[in-house]
C-alpha cells in the first residue's frame, strides 16, 4: 500500500491517509479481504506518529470500510451496495474539487478562470 503524504497540506496527515485508503478501494487497488499493514508498519514508513495512523485506521473503521481482528490483522472489509458505492465514490468526487476550489482561491483565481480551465482539462481527457 503506497502512501503518499503532503506535509504542507491544509488536510490533517490522518485524514489523508483515511482519503488516500478509500481511493485506492474505489479504484479498486484494494479489493475486500486485502490485508492492509499494520498501525506500527505504516507508521514506521512514513515516519509519522502511531497515533496518527490509528486514528486513520479508527476512522476507516467507525465508517465500515476497514475491520481491525485483534491477532490478525486489519482488512478491507467487503464492497458496499451499488447504492453506498455510488455516493461514496460522489463524496469523493466532491471532496476533491472542493480541495481544488479552496486552493484555486487562495491563489486568487476567479470562478470563470477556474471553470475554464476545468472545461479545457475535461474536454481534451475526453479526446484521449
Amino acid at each position: 500500500m503506497q502512501l503518499r503524504l503532503d506535509f504542507h497540506e491544509r488536510q490533517p496527515i490522518y485524514l489523508q491517509i483515511v482519503e488516500q485508503v478509500k481511493n485506492m478501494i474505489a479504484s479498486g487497488v484494494l479489493k475486500p479481504g486485502d490485508q492492509l499493514p499494520t498501525v506500527r508498519e505504516v507508521a514506521a514508513d512514513l515516519r509519522i506518529n502511531f497515533n496518527t495512523t490509528a486514528r486513520a485506521y479508527r476512522l476507516l473503521h467507525e465508517e465500515g470500510v476497514i475491520s481491525t481482528q485483534q491477532g490478525r490483522g486489519t482488512y478491507v472489509l467487503e464492497a458496499p451496495p451499488a447504492a453506498e458505492s455510488k455516493r461514496l465514490k460522489r463524496d469523493r468526487l466532491q471532496a476533491m474539487v472542493e480541495g481544488l476550489l479552496e486552493e484555486a482561491k487562495r491563489f486568487g483565481f476567479t470562478p470563470e478562470e477556474v471553470n475554464k480551465v476545468w472545461q479545457d482539462v475535461f474536454h481534451r481527457g475526453t479526446r484521449e
